[in-house]
């Protein structure tokens, strides 16, 4: 990496000289407020390092810096403390949190090379005023970046204040605004009001109106003082009298001291030059990535040029880098050559859409080294390029040199497609869904690492896993931006308009940065003992998915439009019915308005207001006044199922159908979820509700192709399965393998019923306990959930601890490992990291020890399913049933079957499925699947 410099003019001439000064214990003490909490990887709190380092950058931006320096606080007690002992004693001490920043703050100011001055005995705002005093008698300009009114009585001809948070400058007239008096007279405002915030007594019912009326009367403080028998109104004359000598002190305590002895003469406050590098450093190991790219964007040079006649384009940030684009067949042979004679080639597509399903391929770069890289345009449009000849203007369009794309795509499809040829990529499912379909050259890429999942395997929920991220976390490496080509909101462009030059140097850029994580992530498999759970789970599961999504789902629309127009109709039904019982009309989607209606109005139970003042009304609220017998608590209920029936499930759905297939297609992320689920977006056909009558009418909309119907195959009852295992539950042990229905056997063994006086209430009880334990339920919500009171569901729950011990040594044992290596794994081996462990809110906490009991549960789950889909793709290719493999909903799989062939496929899945466990896991308790068939997912349950 080229080293580079930042140069600052540091004009020595005084007309010209301006000083900066940053009050850094006030911007970091609201930046800590104003900023989201914020951690290091480490558990480190960042958020006002963040802020402070996003002011400096912004201050080397926005201005044309001379001299500066950072003032920080170096005490605690100040010499105002002997003039007046309880100076301050009433602020809270400052948070541990923020605290701990203070180091990192002063080795900011070290990084971007800034001088930062503490001094012994004095606050920031006095050294300060001694800078500022001395600045203005050398005829210097001062700017002082602060937000504290302290700082206003510095204003004067050549100081200004400016607040880098509000973004606004302070000028004598917001002083005469907030004090009533101009700068000059500030302090003797303060010293008569006084400050609660630092405890400055002033006079007692003095506040600043009255302050400042006094002082306009009278010129200051002490001839105030002197006149105080003129005094009209008798209780502030008396008041006035009685404490005259506090109005002094305080005045003593308000007036900054601009005349202390300086640790640095003003002449050494220089602006000095700042290393690239060593900013960068110290932004990378606080993880801002967002700040790198900032300042990499505004202050490392990073141009690109043509250097010959073949378009090599050159990057200024590194002397190593070479990018070529390829606009003839003889070029691009060459670099397909060089690919085969290599064995290895990392790709990188550009595209019209994120939508895998309607993108079409614009481009495409090739990398064969971290240094050698190339970008082949492949559908750009001509550019407009403006012309302005004297008066009259004009746009000329420049031809787009590029290849004929059906003459390089056959020649890209046999190098793709040639399986002595490694090909790296990052997000490959994309990539290969975009390079499969008929418009974009039908290309299967085989074989393929994917470096985006070998970074999910390896570091799973600790970071993301996106490209930029990737980059940023592994190089100290900001990358060129989408939105650095193509810009943002109304400006932007699409990238197939985007100057190839540009394009080509962002293009490029992602390749020859997939190959080089490539070389980082893919040995750590090996020596971080995941490659099992990469070769054999997630990287076979990429072309299954490609699949899947491209069959997409049949979905009848005017199903779903019915049922739209019957959701629509109930809805109304439900509002006249709410407004009936609450005596008005009021807005339904407002919370306070709804508030207001049941607590305020009616005077209904469960009321209880928020920090913020309003009332709560969530579900929560509503479904314990229902339990309390209360219909328009009910109604409301109705009225938002159904509302978002309609809104998130149904009309969306309508939407998604795609206009070239007919048929919705979801598309899975592999690296969302930490325990190792797939999910589903754009829909989400994971979490469509199917509790209710109403919920699952929705599946009835997804229906078979002609002559196929839609095969669902579940797994039963999994998590407790692998929980009997892992724990060594005996008594569950013999009931899986006995084939005895596992919530009976529970409430048998629990509440001591024999099998054969079991009831549908008991049973209930105990599978609710069997499903809340694995997920951490406590007292109060089992308490809810069964209608009972909490002290009789902490006894279920210790009932149930006594009979099944083995689940508290397993829960332990957990919770040891998250504590001692911050993850749990799944039985694959697969790392879980556990982020709320180590947390010190205990509500935090506590949620990180839940989710370290459950997610090896969980996560063993999604690996046996994977490893079942994987399985099944190759057994279902070795026969000639044609069955599609179209969904995965959890636990479930849905499978496109020719119905002639339903029976012997559901056999086959069957088998598979129950038999993805083994020989690999060698669970002590048998895995059990259940499938059922019809026109419709409905219809297959």
């Amino acid at each position: 990496m080229k080293k580079f410099t930042i140069s600052i003019n540091n004009a020595t001439d005084s007309d010209h000289n301006r000083l900066f000064l940053v009050d850094g214990s006030g911007y970091v003490f609201r930046a800590y407020y104003a900023l989201p909490p914020m951690n290091r990887a480490d558990g480190m709190p960042v958020n006002a390092v963040f802020g402070f380092c996003n002011m400096l950058i912004k201050l080397m931006e926005d201005r044309d810096i001379n001299r500066t320096a950072v003032i920080l606080d170096n005490c605690r007690f100040s010499f105002r403390n002997k003039i007046y002992h309880d100076y301050k004693a009433n602020r809270p001490e400052l948070p541990e949190n923020l605290i701990k920043q203070f180091s990192l703050i002063r080795k900011a100011t070290m990084a971007f090379n800034v001088p930062c001055i503490e001094m012994e005995g004095f606050e920031a705002d006095d050294v300060i005023a001694t800078y500022t005093r001395e600045a203005v008698e050398k005829g210097w300009q001062v700017t002082i970046l602060s937000s504290d009114k302290d700082m206003m009585q510095l204003i004067r001809p050549g100081v200004i204040i400016y607040d880098p948070m509000k973004k606004v400058r302070i000028s004598t007239d917001q002083v005469k605004q907030k004090f009533g008096v101009f700068p000059e007279r500030v302090v003797d405002v303060q010293a008569l009001a006084g400050d609660c915030a630092d405890n400055v007594p002033g006079v007692p019912s003095i506040g600043i109106k009255t302050a400042a009326q006094l002082i306009k009367q009278y010129g200051d403080l002490e001839t105030l003082l002197g006149s105080l028998a003129y005094i009209k109104q008798p209780k502030r004359r008396q008041k006035l009298i009685q404490n005259a000598h506090l109005a002094r002190i305080s005045k003593q305590l308000v007036t900054l001291k601009d005349d202390i002895q300086l640790s640095e003469d003003l002449e050494d406050l220089i602006a000095h030059n700042v290393n690239v590098d060593n900013v960068i450093s110290f932004l990378y190991d606080q993880n801002f990535k967002k700040l790198i790219s900032r300042f990499e964007s505004n202050f490392v040079q990073n141009s690109y040029k043509k250097v010959d006649h073949k378009n090599i384009l050159v990057s200024s940030i590194s002397n190593d880098v070479k990018y070529e684009i390829i606009t003839n067949m003889e070029d691009l042979r060459l670099w397909i050559n060089a690919a085969e004679t290599n064995g290895i080639v990392s790709i990188n597509i550009e595209t019209t859409s994120l939508n895998a399903m309607r993108a079409e391929l614009l481009g495409i770069s090739l990398a064969l080294a971290p240094g050698k890289a190339c970008y082949i345009p492949l559908r750009h449009m001509n550019t407009r390029i403006y012309d302005q000849l004297k008066d009259t203007a004009s746009f000329l369009v420049e031809e787009v040199k590029q290849v004929p794309f059906n003459e390089a795509i056959l020649v890209l499809k046999k190098l793709f497609e040639n399986s002595s040829v490694l090909k790296i990529v990052h997000n490959g499912k994309y990539d290969c869904l975009v390079l499969s379909r008929k418009i974009n050259g039908e290309i299967t890429v085989n074989p393929l690492d994917d470096v985006m999942c070998i970074s999910y395997v390896l570091d799973g929920s600790m970071h993301g896993h996106g490209l930029d991220e990737l980059s940023f976390l592994h190089f100290k490496h900001a990358k060129i931006s989408f939105a650095d080509v193509c810009g943002k909101g109304k400006k932007q462009i699409s990238f197939a308009e985007v100057n190839l030059d540009k394009a080509a140097v962002y293009a490029a850029e992602n390749a020859a940065m997939i190959w080089r994580l490539h070389k980082v992530l893919h040995p750590r498999l090996v020596t971080e003992h995941m490659s099992t759970v990469y070769e054999v789970l997630e990287r076979p599961l990429i072309p299954i998915l490609v699949d899947m999504e491209r069959n997409g789902i049949t979905v009848d629309p005017q199903i779903l439009g019915d049922m739209s127009k019957d959701f629509a109709k109930r809805i109304v039904q439900r509002e006249n019915e709410i407004y009936y019982l609450a005596g008005e009309k009021f807005n339904l989607s407002s919370h306070k308005q709804l508030g207001k209606i049941l607590f305020d109005k009616l005077r209904l139970p469960c009321g209880k207001k928020s920090k913020a003042g309003s009332y709560s009304t969530g579900a929560k609220v509503l479904e314990i006044m229902v339990d309390k017998g209360v219909e328009l608590a009910d109604k409301i209920l109705e009225y938002r199922r159904l509302t978002k029936l309609k809104s998130t499930y149904v009309d969306v759905l309508l939407t998604k159908i795609n206009p070239e297939t007919k048929r919705i297609h979801t598309s899975y992320s592999m690296t969302g979820v930490a325990t190792g689920r797939l999910s589903s977006n754009h829909p989400n056909l994971q979490n469509i509700p199917v509790r209710t009558d109403d919920g699952r009418k929705i599946r009835t909309a997804f229906i078979a192709g002609p002559g196929n119907v839609l095969l669902s195959v579940d797994y039963s009852q999994i998590e407790l399965r692998i929980l009997a295992d892992v724990a060594g539950l005996e008594g569950m042990r013999m009931a899986f393998n006995c084939g005895i229905d596992i919530h009976e056997q529970t409430a048998s063994e629990v509440f001591g019923i024999s099998l054969d006086r079991m009831t549908s209430d008991v049973r209930r009880k105990a599978k609710a306990i069997n499903f809340g334990i694995i997920y951490g339920i406590s007292s109060f919500g089992l308490a809810r959930q069964l209608g009972i009171s909490r002290i009789e569901a902490q006894g279920y729950i210790n009932a149930y601890f006594k009979r099944f011990s083995g689940i508290i040594d397993y829960m332990l044992e957990m919770k040891r490992r998250a504590y001692e290596y911050g993850y749990v794994q799944t039985l694959f081996g697969r790392k879980i990291y556990i982020d709320a462990i180590h947390e010190k809110n205990l509500i935090k906490r506590n949620f990180g020890e839940r989710a370290a009991i459950n997610a090896p549960i969980q996560g063993t789950a999604a690996d046996i399913i994977k490893r079942a889909m994987v399985r099944l793709s190759i057994a279902l290719h070795k026969t000639n049933f044609k069955a599609k493999m179209l969904l995965q909903v959890h636990d479930e799989l849905l499978f496109e079957v020719p119905e002639r062939n339903v029976e012997t496929t559901a056999a086959l899945v069957k088998e598979v499925m129950e038999g993805a466990a083994t020989p690999s896991l060698n669970i002590s308790v048998p895995l059990v699947v259940k499938a059922g068939w019809g026109n419709s997912h409905g219809a297959a349950h």
